[in-house]
C-alpha cells in the first residue's frame, strides 16, 4: 500500500515595505523657516549632547502606523526621551516603541491651519505630551509662540509667561522668541543655550583662553626660573665675599 503523502500549502513570505526616507518637500517654505529649523535643532542637540538616551531629530519622516507607508508626518524638530542616540533615517513608531515627548512645528502660510489642525489632532491621539507651534515671520499665529500640554488624554494650550515664553516640563527648557528664532534658556543658568555658530566660537574662545593661560604659565616659569638663578648668583657673590673678607681679617 503506497504511503499517502500530504501537502502543507507554502505560506509566502511576508513582503518587505519600502518606507520612503523623503517625502519631497523642502525643509522649510522660506528662509526664515529653514533658519529657524536649523536654529532649534542645533541649540537642543547642543543642550542634550551629553545624554545618550535622548534623541532630537529634524525634518524626519515620523512613521506612525505600520504597513501604511502614507501615515506620516514630517516634525520641523522632535525629542524622544529614552532611546539611544543612533543616527536613523525615518522614525518608525512601532520599531521604536516611544512617541516623541515634544514636537515643533515652525508655522508658514501655507502650514498654520494643517498645524493647529489636523497635525494637532494626530500628536494629540498619539500621545506626544507637548507640541509648541512658532512662527518665526510673525504673521500667522497670535501669539507667534503657542504650547500644548497633553491632559486627559487632550491637549491644554500652556500660557505664556510675562516675558512671552513657554516653559517645557518634558524637556524642562525655556522657550524664548528672539527675532525669527525660537531660542532655548537653560532655567537653571538663565543663559541661552547655543546653536551651532555659537558653540563653535565658544569653543574657539576656549582654546585661545587655554593657550594664552599656558603661555602665562610658562613665562611665569621662566620668570621663576631666571629670579632664582639671580638669587643663586648673588647668595654665592655674598658668600665669596664673606669668605675674602675673612681670610683678610
Amino acid at each position: 500500500m503506497a504511503e499517502l503523502v500530504t501537502f502543507k500549502p507554502s505560506i509566502p513570505a511576508k513582503p518587505d515595505i519600502f518606507y520612503p526616507e523623503t517625502d519631497g518637500e523642502p525643509m522649510g517654505e522660506t528662509e526664515f523657516h529653514v533658519t529657524a529649523i536649523l536654529d532649534l535643532f542645533q541649540s537642543l542637540r547642543h543642550f542634550f549632547r551629553h545624554d545618550p538616551d535622548t534623541y532630537v531629530a529634524a525634518d524626519m519622516l515620523f512613521y506612525f502606523e505600520e504597513g501604511n507607508t502614507s501615515a506620516f508626518k514630517v516634525p520641523d524638530v522632535f525629542v524622544v526621551k529614552g532611546i539611544p542616540k543612533t543616527t536613523r533615517r525615518t522614525y518608525k513608531l512601532w520599531q521604536e516603541g516611544k512617541a516623541p515627548c515634544v514636537v515643533f512645528e515652525m508655522t508658514s502660510q501655507s502650514t498654520w491651519l494643517e498645524d493647529m489642525g489636523n497635525k494637532r489632532a494626530l500628536y494629540e491621539k498619539l500621545g506626544v505630551p507637548e507640541y509648541f507651534l512658532f512662527d518665526p515671520e510673525d504673521a500667522y499665529l497670535s501669539p507667534r509662540l503657542q504650547g500644548f500640554q497633553l491632559a486627559d488624554n487632550f491637549y491644554r494650550p500652556v500660557p505664556l509667561s510675562a516675558e512671552g515664553t513657554l516653559y517645557s516640563a518634558e524637556l524642562g527648557l525655556i522657550f524664548k522668541p528672539e527675532g525669527m528664532y525660537l531660542r532655548v534658556v537653560d532655567p537653571v543658568s538663565g543663559e541661552l543655550v547655543p546653536n551651532l555658530a555659537e558653540a563653535s566660537h565658544l569653543m574657539s574662545l576656549a582654546e585661545k583662553l587655554a593657550q594664552a593661560e599656558a603661555k602665562r604659565a610658562q613665562a611665569e616659569a621662566e620668570r621663576a626660573d631666571q629670579a632664582e638663578a639671580e638669587a643663586a648668583r648673588l647668595r654665592a657673590e655674598l658668600e665669596r665675599i664673606k669668605r675674602q673678607s675673612g681670610s683678610e681679617g
